[in-house]
């Protein structure tokens, strides 16, 4: 039995505000949530022909109190076919209510760094990037781990690994879409409770309690961010991060 990656999580101080931003930015639908969150469901894999984002999990917005203490453990890459398209990318999101962002890449550089209303931080890449290409608007999700931690989500979502080198890996499902990537070492300290996620499920039919025995075997330990009682489980990665066992019923 393996997991399913639902969605890539948000804590929001305004949930409301950033989920219209990457709605309206990636054509996606807000759902509201009982918990008082938003989610923007997938519209499917593909490559540059499929008419969504390509990628095959939900984004989720949900409330939080807690201030951003340093950079998100996850960003987006975002692809461009063109120069042109690439500026009218970085052009929409702007008008939206995103910002650039300096985080030291100098003036040289060809891809273009932007936060969005929440502070998160994505970049939106310049054309032929042929590491990239056919995964879609969203290229991947980049993350900052071990090569340990990239060898663990290979083997919970059964995605085979795409890059194994030089301390960075990548894995990508079978059926395409994004990557999702761990630059490596030197690892940047932890500050207090992950602000971005992941949100699992086990395959249908499958048991939670089951699922989260086999991912702590894995690899992946048991944590507390003060959860009593919610009817899933909250684990970590083996870099520390944390990430969500919903049941699989959510789906």
């Amino acid at each position: 039995m393996t997991s399913r990656l639902l969605a890539l999580t948000f804590d929001a101080q305004d949930p409301q505000r950033v989920a219209h931003f990457w709605a309206r930015f990636l054509d996606r639908e807000e759902v509201r949530e009982p918990d008082g969150g938003i989610a923007l469901p997938s519209r499917g894999w593909g490559g540059r022909g499929d008419p969504g984002d390509g990628a095959g999990f939900d984004l989720r917005f949900v409330p939080s109190a807690e201030p951003r203490r340093g950079p998100n453990p996850w960003h987006f890459n975002l692809t461009s076919d063109s120069l042109d398209d690439q500026q009218d990318k970085v052009a929409r999101a702007l008008e939206l209510g995103a910002r650039h962002l300096d985080i030291g890449q100098g003036p040289d550089a060809t891809h273009v760094v932007l936060a969005d209303p929440g502070g998160n931080e994505f970049c939106v890449i310049q054309p032929g990037n042929k590491w990239l290409a056919e995964c879609g608007f969203i290229g991947d999700v980049a993350g900052d781990g071990s090569p340990e931690t990239g060898y663990f989500w290979s083997r919970a979502l059964d995605w085979p690994l795409v890059w194994d080198q030089d301390g960075e890996t990548a894995i990508r499902s079978p059926l395409g879409g994004p990557k999702i990537t761990w630059g490596g070492p030197p690892l940047a300290p932890k500050a207090g409770k992950d602000r971005v996620h992941l949100d699992l499920a086990p395959l249908p039919g499958g048991d939670l309690r089951a699922e989260a025995e086999r991912l702590i075997s894995l690899g992946a330990h048991p944590v507390d961010i003060g959860q009593k009682d919610v009817g899933w489980v909250v684990l970590a990665d083996p870099d520390g991060h944390e990430f969500c066992l919903l049941p699989s019923a959510r789906e």
